[in-house]
């Protein structure tokens, strides 16, 4: 599954679009790794995304194509949230 749709589906960015663009931006990891919107994710991969002053790290822990808002947030665990100090 293409990265901009997991974080759509599992509800931790709103729109497709943006997703697209936080990951263009950077400021998003797959397992250390800099990625693109269009790289592929997997169950088991370990995410970390910048949301402006947090740091969110989570783990995939199921890849759906249609989830309803209930089920989102059980598609990820997350591992770390943490603040940036500036």
């Amino acid at each position: 599954m293409r990265l901009d749709k997991f974080l759509k589906i599992s509800r931790l960015i709103k729109r497709r679009t943006l997703a697209k663009e936080v990951a263009d931006q950077g400021r998003i990891s797959i397992n250390g790794n800099q990625s693109k919107a269009a790289s592929k994710v997997a169950v088991g991969d370990e995410l970390t995304i910048q949301f402006g002053q947090k740091i969110l790290t989570i783990e995939i822990k199921e890849l759906k194509e249609n989830v309803t808002k209930d089920e989102a947030s059980s598609l990820y665990e997350v591992k770390n949230e943490e603040r940036v100090q500036t």
